[in-house]
């Protein structure tokens, strides 16, 4: 049980922290790389959304394992 906690945690910090680099792409407040097809366009801006929560929800499962 212990792995599966570790492996909740893990993912669930990666995905949370990608849903916020593709939220900042989408916005445009995080324009990198320039050449981006990301930059100011609002469908990342909710992947990136949907991807933060699922984060959110890993970590939580994982800390209550």
């Amino acid at each position: 049980m212990r792995v599966v906690k570790i492996a909740l945690l893990v993912v669930g910090s990666l995905a949370l922290l990608m849903g916020l680099v593709w939220m900042g792409q989408g916005t445009g407040y995080f324009p990198y790389p320039k050449s981006s097809f990301m930059i100011s366009q609002a469908p990342w801006t909710y992947r990136g959304a949907g991807l933060a929560v699922a984060g959110v929800v890993a970590i939580v499962a994982g800390w209550k394992l």
